[in-house]
C-alpha cells in the first residue's frame, strides 16, 4: 500500500489522481484508493483540507492530484442580495459548509443535499435547486485555505491556532 504523507507544489507531472467527496478530503487519516485501483493510506497534518487540483507526494516519489467528486448538492439562489445574505446568515449560524459562488444570474450557495436546510431556504425566499457537483466549502474567516477558527483557548487571538472541525462519515 502506497502511503501519502506530503503535500506536493513542485514541478513535476501528475502521475496518479485521487477523487474524493468533500468529507472524505477533511479526514488526516484515510484508508483509500487511488483512481488506478491501487490502496492508498493518507496520514496528512491534522486539520488538513484536501481540495480539488491539490497534488500530494507518494512513498514512491508519484506525485497524485486531488479530484473532488462531484456530490448531491443545492443550490439556493435569491432575488436579491439581502435575501441571499440572510440565508447565508443562517446557514452559518448552523455552521453548515457552504460553497459561495455566482454566475449570469447573480450569487448563490451550494451545500451538500439535506431536506431539512432546504425547507429552510425556501422559507427565506430562496429558490433551490438540485444538481450534483463537486463541492468546495469556504474554509472559513480565520482559516488560511484550510482551516475553521474555532479553537478553545484562552491566549490571545494573534496565538490561536485555526482548526477546521471534524467530518465524520455517515452510515
Amino acid at each position: 500500500m502506497l502511503l501519502i504523507e506530503h503535500l506536493y507544489d513542485g514541478p513535476d507531472d501528475t502521475t496518479n489522481t485521487l477523487t474524493l467527496s468533500f468529507d472524505f478530503r477533511t479526514k488526516s487519516r484515510l484508508r483509500t484508493t487511488l483512481d488506478s485501483g491501487e490502496d492508498v493510506g493518507l496520514f496528512l497534518p491534522r486539520g488538513t483540507v484536501l481540495r480539488g487540483g491539490q497534488r500530494l507526494l507518494s512513498s514512491d516519489g508519484g506525485i497524485v492530484e486531488v479530484v473532488a467528486a462531484p456530490e448531491a448538492l443545492i443550490e439556493a439562489a435569491c432575488d436579491n442580495a439581502l435575501d441571499l445574505t440572510r440565508a447565508a446568515y443562517h446557514l452559518g449560524n448552523r455552521h453548515v459548509p457552504v460553497q459561495v459562488g455566482c454566475n449570469m444570474r447573480g450569487g448563490w450557495l451550494r451545500l451538500a443535499a439535506d431536506h431539512v436546510l432546504e425547507e429552510m431556504l425556501l422559507g427565506l425566499g430562496c429558490t433551490v435547486r438540485h444538481l450534483d457537483a463537486p463541492f468546495e466549502p469556504e474554509a472559513g474567516a480565520y482559516g488560511a485555505g484550510h482551516n475553521h477558527g474555532h479553537h478553545h483557548d484562552s491566549g490571545p487571538r494573534e496565538r490561536r491556532g485555526p482548526r477546521i472541525h471534524e467530518y465524520r462519515k455517515s452510515a
